[in-house]
């Protein structure tokens, strides 16, 4: 058994890049390949939809081509606190809206209820003013409690709270205001984004953005590189990704941008938004699987790697005789010639008995 093992430890060799599987018992499992997710807000914000739901539908999509680990937005501050035009619009009509009940030209026919609390009221004002003055006053107080705790108190209170203060954020969505720009960064954070803000100088998001794809590279943490953006200066990192044999997926508007053309496979803002890329994406995974087949049966010819076959026989059999050196004796040898000598009369006589 020693000897089979040390001719296996030989031969066995895994090539960078190769597929990673799961031993689950006896059986083999092939696992499914790590995807980033890397978002370019500066070039591709989600201006008059709403940001959670554009998260939502990206994760959606990029979980086609494998398991989503790391889903990544940077931005400058501009983005985060500028406001989209359909978006101040539908702040002026709900303005608008407000005065005219409050003026009692318009009543509702079902009253404004408090997710809260469950109080009715007749206004959209009076609905904000009842949650400024009690239950955001009440959530503050929860949040110190638990910033001032420490240790097991600590813990304790947010097991406490957690309940109330969900149940507060979920109310205060559809009631308050963002006091920065429209929410995008709390709402994409909600979504499992993690979002890092950058200066507003002229192209630090793209830097910053880029050297989070690299890093994430060369620690091999993803193998497929989802992108979301229209920006011709991430060419370069495409390159990267797919001589390091990552799959490459790009989503933008640009119909025939360079972009697009360098990476494995490309989806318009519209497709992901309707839903169509998700379709999509399974007939391309199985275009990569064909491709990827494929390159394993090529055969290139190349003269300073060709090994002669008496040379290749040689090296062989130099290997496994240095395998079984140490198991005291030649590689022809059968463990059975190894028996002790005595035991054969023993075999012989007991062979006798049962005759």
């Amino acid at each position: 058994m020693v000897s089979i093992l040390k001719f296996r430890s030989i031969f066995s060799t895994r090539p960078y890049g190769a597929v990673r599987y799961c031993h689950f018992g006896s059986e083999r499992l092939k696992l499914p390949p790590r995807v980033g997710l890397f978002w370019d807000l500066d070039n591709k914000p989600p201006n008059s939809i709403p940001p959670y739901e554009v998260a939502n539908k990206l994760r959606v999509a990029a979980s086609s081509f494998g398991v989503v680990r790391h889903m990544i937005a940077y931005a400058n501050s501009h983005t985060c606190s500028h406001v989209p035009l359909p978006v101040r619009e539908r702040k002026k009509e709900r303005e608008l809206l407000n005065q005219l009940e409050n003026k009692g030209v318009i009543k509702r026919n079902e009253p404004y209820l408090c997710r809260v609390c469950g109080r009715k009221f007749h206004t959209n004002d009076k609905l904000v003013n009842h949650f400024k003055q009690l239950h955001e006053r009440e959530h503050a107080k929860r949040v110190n409690q638990i910033e001032s705790a420490k240790g097991s108190r600590r813990v304790k209170l947010v097991g406490k709270y957690s309940m109330k203060m969900e149940k507060y954020k979920k109310a205060a969505r559809t009631v308050l205001t963002p006091k920065v720009g429209y929410g995008l960064a709390d709402e994409l954070k909600r979504a499992g984004f993690w979002v890092q803000t950058v200066l507003d100088k002229p192209q630090a998001s793209d830097r910053a953005l880029k050297s989070q794809m690299v890093d994430m590279m060369d620690h091999r943490r993803i193998e497929c590189l989802v992108l979301v953006s229209d920006d011709s200066d991430f060419i370069n990192v495409i390159k990267e990704a797919k001589l390091r044999c990552l799959k490459t997926v790009v989503i933008g508007d640009t119909p025939d941008g360079e972009l697009k053309r360098t990476a494995d496979a490309a989806f318009s803002w519209v497709e992901i938004l309707m839903g169509k890329a998700k379709k999509e994406a399974v007939s391309v995974v199985e275009n990569w699987k064909d491709r990827d087949i494929l390159k394993r049966l090529e055969w290139t010819y190349n003269p300073d790697n060709m090994v002669t076959e008496d040379e290749n026989i040689e090296d062989i059999c130099d290997q496994v005789d240095d395998a079984y050196k140490d198991d005291g004796g030649a590689w022809w040898e059968l463990d059975s010639d190894h028996v002790d000598i005595n035991n054969q009369p023993h075999k012989a006589s007991s062979l006798s008995v049962t005759r």
